[in-house]
Formats: C-alpha cells, sequence, structure tokens
C-alpha cells in the first residue's frame, strides 16, 4: 500500500468516485515547512488556477491535509488525475511518516 497526502481537490468525495471508484478513508495530518501557491494550467477552455505546494524555511509554515492509503493501482489513477504539470514526490510530514504528496513538475 502507498500513502498518498492530499491537500487539494483528491479530498472531495465526487474526486474520489470519480478517480477511484470508491469514497477513501483518511486521516489528518500536516505538512511542515510548506505553504500552498497557486499555478496557472491551460486547460481546454483557458488558464485555470490549481494549488501547488512549494516548501519553505519557516518552521511555522504547515499545510494541513489528510493521509489516504491508496494501492499501487490507485496510485497510478491519481497520477493520471493530477495531469503532466504536477509530480508526486515524497515529503515528511509532522508525525515523521514519509509520504507521496503532487507538487509542480520542474
Amino acid at each position: 500500500m502507498e500513502n498518498l497526502f492530499a491537500y487539494g481537490s483528491l479530498r472531495e468525495e465526487e474526486v474520489q468516485k470519480t478517480v477511484f471508484g470508491r469514497i477513501l478513508q483518511g486521516v489528518p495530518e500536516k505538512l511542515l515547512r510548506y505553504e500552498v501557491k497557486r499555478i496557472e494550467i491551460e486547460e481546454e477552455f483557458g488558464l485555470e488556477n490549481y494549488p501547488i505546494i512549494t516548501p519553505t524555511e519557516d518552521d511555522s509554515d504547515c499545510i494541513e491535509g489528510i493521509v489516504y492509503e491508496l494501492t499501487f493501482e490507485e496510485l497510478q489513477l491519481s497520477d493520471t488525475y493530477e495531469g503532466n504539470s504536477y509530480s508526486r514526490i515524497q515529503v515528511p510530514l509532522k508525525s515523521k511518516q514519509m509520504v507521496w504528496a503532487y507538487s509542480a513538475k520542474l
């Protein structure tokens, strides 16, 4: 099983049903020394703003999210959902657990 930290639309039940075919059960968690910024991504009907995690040097910066346990196949489905503008990276949470999260593709 794989652990994914979700801070955006993957927390929404309708998105989960569409992407995974089920509603996920997760655990609240915090990602320290990161902040959420916005990026513009060109979509079919123009530019859209999306959240993106960005590392900082500030110990007070924190992102609240949910950690979901997924199968490897479900993790690949989330890669497809996030698209070409995001890449999956490993990040350490407040609990010291290393998990996957999506950030801007470099």
